[in-house]
C-alpha cells in the first residue's frame, strides 16, 4: 500500500503512549511543537499507557480501534506516533487505518529536510531519508515483494523491490563519498585556523535554547532565527574579536533533542565535528524551561556519543528576561567561570559572557614585560605582527621596553626558534 505525500498543513492525529521503560520515555508536549515545526495541523490527541509496545501495531486492539474512529471522525490524513516504529508496525497500522503513519524519526527527518539550506545539508538530510526509508521500501512495494510468471512480466529475474534496493545502496554510496569530500574540506579549513592559533567556541545545546539569537546578538549577523525546533541546521561560523585574546570563531551548531536519531547523529558526522574540534563549548540552556535539567542530560548525552564530552563547557542559562532575574556569573571555588546567566532576545548579560569566554580562551595567555635593544629589531617586528603588543616606551639608552600579551604557544614558538618563521 503507498500514500501519496499530501499538500502542506496536513491534519494530524497525535498518538503517544507512556511506557513503563523509562528509556523509551518521550515528551508530549515537545512532540506537538514538533509537529507544528513540521506544519501539521493536530486535530486530536490520543494518550494511553502500556507496559511494553504491542510487536505487531506498537498499541493494543482497543486502542488501534479508537485511532481509526478519531481518524474517520476528523478525516485525517496522516498518523504520527510519539515513538520510534518498526517497518513492520508502521506497515500494519496504515493497513488499519487507511492513511499514512509517521514516527518520531520520520518527523524529525522531515523538519530537516525543510532547514536544509547549504549544499551539504541537503545530502545529510538525504543521507539519512534514504538509510531510514531503505528498511521500509516493503511498505509502498508489497505488490512487487514476489516474482511472477506470464505474458510481459518475465525478465532477468529481479524484482522491483530488489531493484529499488539497488539504486538506494548506489544513492547512499554516492552521497557519502560526497560528504566525505565535505569532510576533507572542513579539516582543512580547521587545520588552517590551528596553524594561525584561532581558538574556536562552539554553541551546543538542546532544541531552541536561543542558539542562533545569541550568535546573531555577539556577532551581529542575520542567521535565520525562529521560536520552534530545529530553526538552524546548517553550521555557521563567524570571527569575532575579544579583547585581550584576539580574534575567535564561534560556530553555531544544529540543536539537540531527546532520543535523537543514531541516523541523524552518523548523517550530520561533518556537521558535528565542528563541535568536536572546539576549544570551549557553549552549553545554551533555556532557563525558563521546566524539563530544563534532563534537556542537559539529553546534550550531555549526544555530547558524549560523539566524543565531545571531554572538551572544557561554559553553561549559557539563557531566556533570562523571562524569569526576570538579573545577569551573572557563577563562577567554581577555584574563580574560573562555570555559569553565565543572561538574555540573549535582550542583550542583558551578553559583556558577562564575553568577559567569561575570554578568561577562560585567554587562561593560557602570557603577560611580559620585555627590553628589546636595537639589534633585536625582527623580534619586535613580529610581536606586532601577531598583534601581542599593548604598550611600547623607549629609554635614554634605546632599549625599548615593551607589554606583551599572546597565546602561550606564540610565546614558546618565538622563545625556542626566534622570528624567522614568522616572516
Amino acid at each position: 500500500m503507498f500514500f501519496d505525500r499530501p499538500g502542506s498543513g496536513e491534519r494530524a492525529v497525535l498518538v503517544h503512549l507512556n511506557l513503563s521503560s523509562e528509556r523509551e520515555r518521550e515528551d508530549p508536549r515537545e512532540f506537538e511543537e514538533l509537529v507544528l515545526s513540521a506544519g501539521g495541523d493536530p486535530v486530536a490527541y490520543i494518550m494511553g499507557q502500556r507496559d511494553a509496545p504491542h510487536p505487531g501495531t506498537f498499541v493494543g486492539s482497543g486502542k488501534l480501534e479508537e485511532i481509526a474512529d478519531c481518524v474517520r471522525e476528523h478525516d485525517a490524513q496522516i498518523v504520527m506516533f510519539n515513538h520510534a516504529l518498526s517497518p513492520s508496525q508502521e506497515r500494519n497500522l496504515e493497513r488499519a487505518l487507511q492513511c499514512r503513519v509517521l514516527d518520531r524519526t520520520g518527523l524529525i527527518l522531515d523538519i530537516f529536510a525543510q532547514r536544509a539550506r547549504t549544499h551539504e545539508g541537503k545530502l545529510q538530510v538525504e543521507l539519512a531519508q534514504l538509510q531510514h526509508m531503505s528498511t521500509r521500501l516493503v511498505r509502498g512495494w508489497t505488490h512487487l515483494e514476489r516474482q511472477k510468471g506470464g505474458i510481459g512480466l518475465r525478465g532477468p529475474g529481479e524484482t522491483q523491490l530488489e531493484t529499488d534496493r539497488r539504486l538506494l545502496r548506489a544513492r547512499i554510496r554516492s552521497i557519502t563519498s560526497r560528504l566525505e569530500k565535505v569532510r576533507r574540506q572542513r579539516d582543512q579549513g580547521r587545520r588552517s585556523r590551528r596553524r594561525a592559533e584561532v581558538p574556536t567556541v562552539s554553541l551546543v545545546g538542546y532544541t531552541n535554547a536561543g542558539k542562533s539569537t545569541l550568535f546573531n546578538r555577539l556577532t551581529e549577523s542575520t542567521v535565520y532565527a525562529a521560536d520552534q525546533l530545529f530553526a538552524t541546521l546548517d553550521p555557521t561560523l563567524r570571527r569575532l574579536q575579544l579583547e585581550n585574546v584576539g580574534p575567535v570563531v564561534l560556530a553555531d551548531t544544529v540543536g539537540f533533542i531527546a532520543h535523537l536519531p543514531h541516523k541523524l547523529v552518523e548523517a550530520f558526522k561533518a556537521t558535528l565535528e565542528e563541535t568536536l574540534n572546539a576549544d570551549l563549548l557553549l552549553h545554551v540552556i533555556d532557563a525558563s524551561a521546566e524539563e530544563r535539567e534532563e534537556h542537559i542530560h539529553q546534550v550531555q548525552d549526544v555530547l558524549a556519543e560523539i566524543g565531545a564530552d571531554q572538551i572544557p563547557q561554559l553553561q549559557v542559562y539563557n531566556k533570562l528576561d523571562l524569569l526576570q532575574q538579573a545577569p551573572r556569573i557563577d563562577r567554581d571555588a577555584s574563580g574560573r567561570p562555570e555559569r553565565v546567566w543572561l538574555s540573549a532576545a535582550t542583550g542583558e548579560g551578553t559583556e558577562l559572557l564575553l568577559q567569561a569566554v575570554s578568561e577562560l580562551v585567554g587562561a593560557d595567555m602570557v603577560t611580559e614585560e620585555l627590553a628589546l635593544e636595537p639589534c633585536q629589531g625582527g623580534l619586535r617586528a613580529a610581536l606586532y605582527r601577531l598583534g601581542a603588543v599593548e604598550a611600547e616606551d623607549y629609554g635614554d639608552d634605546g632599549v625599548a621596553h615593551l607589554s606583551v600579551r599572546l597565546p602561550r604557544a606564540d610565546w614558546n614558538r618565538l622563545m625556542k626558534k626566534g622570528p624567522e618563521p614568522l616572516f
